[in-house]
């Protein structure tokens, strides 16, 4: 299996659990040096958001924070696996849980075309 970048990828939330704030509205533009990875999102429910982790090129963990429409903050983690799709764009599955407040569950991200 050949190693996946995330740099210069967008994705969004395709799949979310009720507990979660990401949805299809939400765009994550994601940036990698070596296995390191940021990304910035905003979208429905989120205004600004931000993650840092660390990526293989097939899994990632990584923390995240975010400002909500509601004006909450709210920080948690995550680990994912990272695959290829048939058309060459990327799915990323997450399970995910709050650090700052009660809740987790899983969610699915897409790659986009722009």
């Amino acid at each position: 299996m050949t190693d996946i970048s995330l740099d210069g990828r967008t994705l969004v939330g395709v799949e979310n659990t009720d507990d979660g704030d990401v949805s299809s509205e939400t765009r994550f533009q994601f940036e990698q040096e070596d296995e390191r990875i940021y990304a910035t999102y905003a979208g429905g429910e989120v205004v600004d958001g931000h993650l840092v982790g660390t990526f293989d090129g097939r899994r990632w963990e990584i923390r995240y924070v975010q400002l909500t429409e509601d004006g909450e903050t709210a920080t948690g983690r995550s680990s994912g696996r990272v695959e290829r799709l048939d058309d060459g764009r990327v799915r990323v599955e997450d399970e995910w849980e709050w650090e700052s407040k009660s809740g987790s569950g899983a969610s699915v991200l897409e790659e986009i075309s722009e």
